[in-house]
């Protein structure tokens, strides 16, 4: 172990107060940006430290980049740009690069990424429905490298700062204006059962349901992977079936132009026969044929909100919160109407 700092020497760096706790660097980061994942002896140690000592972040060397990492679990759509722009616009105010990476549909980086991440020493790093494992966050953290997450999949008690977006209260909403239009037999095509955002919508749309005595028909509910062809596929299967549903509440707006393929195919017409609502509203689902109810979650603000905790994080400012949920709204449009009978 390195030799205690003396007692002349003012505040400590990171690796200061690892030498005299016993730790390593990663912990000392963990406790600096209030991650939770740290016993509480050890944690009441550091703090202590703290308070007899300072605390003092390194200085990041001359040659650091200015830049954000972005990572995407897949570049896929809408979903991406919209939130890229949010991200873009704080940057641009900052003068700030952007590194955009994506993982094909996985949901965890490899070795690689973080590596290359070392590498560059970007400002901080944002990650969009996607997580790391826990060494991989413990390498940024030791590196003073902040992490942030946007609709973060798996727990929502995670230990990095969030953004996402009312996903909840947009379920409810959903379901409150269906039932609103005398619908009762509705129908939910639901997100990954793995991502903390998809979970919420359902919860919403259900209890929306529970709350008007119209409980959801475990007959109705079909689980998909927010893909338009899964959307058109458990479509087909819910409106073939006997006592179809009179609408659809799909959990994003790629399914719910997959129900609008399912329902052209069984020669149903939107709304006359079927009603549907999405989820996003990205700009497919103004110009769909007709025009798409959805809720809106604004993803631009959420990718902008992301990169400003980015930027405080690491000018070395605390946050006053470390999840931001901004409002979703339901946006009425041509899709819903009151059922035929």
């Amino acid at each position: 172990m390195d030799p205690a700092p003396a007692a002349s020497d003012g505040p400590l760096t990171i690796a200061q107060l690892a030498a005299l706790a016993g730790v390593s660097t990663a912990t000392v980061s963990k406790v600096v940006n209030g991650r939770s994942d740290v016993a509480a002896t050890t944690r009441g140690q550091i703090e202590e430290l703290i308070r007899a000592r300072g605390y003092r972040r390194q200085r990041r060397p001359a040659k650091a980049a200015a830049l954000v990492d972005v990572l995407f679990h897949e570049l896929r759509g809408s979903y991406a740009i919209e939130i890229l722009n949010g991200v873009q616009a704080v940057a641009r105010e900052h003068r700030l690069g952007v590194v955009v990476s994506e993982l094909g549909g996985r949901h965890v980086p490899g070795h690689d990424w973080v590596e290359d991440v070392m590498a560059r020493r970007p400002l901080g790093v944002i990650s969009v429905y996607s997580g790391l494992k826990p060494g991989q966050s413990d390498r940024l953290y030791s590196r003073d490298i902040p992490l942030v997450l946007v609709d973060p999949t798996g727990d929502p008690d995670h230990d990095a700062p969030s953004v996402g977006a009312g996903n909840w209260n947009g379920g409810l909403s959903a379901a409150r204006h269906l039932l609103a239009l005398g619908h009762r037999r509705i129908a939910v095509i639901t997100g990954p059962d793995d991502m903390e955002a998809a979970r919420a919508r359902l919860d919403g749309f259900r209890s929306g349901l529970d709350l008007a005595g119209a409980p959801l028909d475990p007959a109705l509910e079909r689980h998909g992977d927010f893909a338009i062809a899964t959307g058109r596929d458990l479509a087909l299967d819910l409106l073939r079936a006997e006592g179809r549903p009179t609408a659809v509440f799909a959990a994003n707006d790629g399914m719910a132009i997959g129900v609008y393929h399912a329902a052209a195919a069984l020669g149903l017409r939107i709304p006359a026969d079927l009603s549907v609502v999405g989820f996003d509203d990205l700009p497919k689902a103004r110009w769909s044929v007709p025009p798409m109810t959805t809720v809106r979650q604004p993803l631009a603000d959420m990718g902008a909100a992301a990169a400003r905790m980015v930027v405080d994080l690491a000018a070395g400012g605390a946050l006053p919160q470390q999840r931001v949920e901004l409002a979703t709204a339901l946006v009425v449009r041509e899709s819903t109407a009151p059922p035929r009978d």
